[in-house]
């Protein structure tokens, strides 16, 4: 059997609702990670309490870099 891969996409996906791990920008992925159509991209801030909706259920969010001024 393989080893598991360390990282793997499923570890940085959040779903909505959670606590962010950290402020920054945040794109919509599909429930496995995967690109969605026309994908909602937000902006999280060091005080929002929780992940906001997506468009669809089952749909998360993945870290896609620092805020944007």
């Amino acid at each position: 059997m393989p080893p598991k891969r360390k990282g793997a996409i499923m570890a940085k996906i959040q779903k909505p609702g959670e606590s962010p791990r950290k402020p920054g920008e945040y794109k919509e992925v599909g429930p496995r990670g995967g690109a969605v159509p026309r994908p909602r991209k937000v902006t999280i801030e060091s005080g929002d309490p929780k992940m906001p909706p997506t468009q669809k259920p089952g749909n998360g969010w993945v870290y896609d870099g620092p805020p944007k001024p």
